[in-house]
């Protein structure tokens, strides 16, 4: 198995809209494409199951 050591980046779409999807040592990252603030998720909130309150509380501040 190759150990990731550096960022990846990859583009998606979703629906019409592209994100920059970046997985790195420390978690993903999905921003809108051209943006610099999107959605962090710690690869230990998603193991622990802290992923879904993280979301929605990056979710909730952001609209705030």
């Amino acid at each position: 198995m190759t150990p990731l050591d550096k960022p990846v980046r990859r583009e998606v779409k979703i629906g019409d809209q592209a994100y920059t999807l970046t997985i790195d040592p420390d978690g993903l990252k999905l921003v809108p494409k051209g943006k610099r603030n999107g959605l962090t998720l710690k690869w230990a909130e998603l193991v622990n199951g802290d992923a879904a309150l993280a979301t929605a509380l990056q979710a909730s501040l952001a609209s705030g």
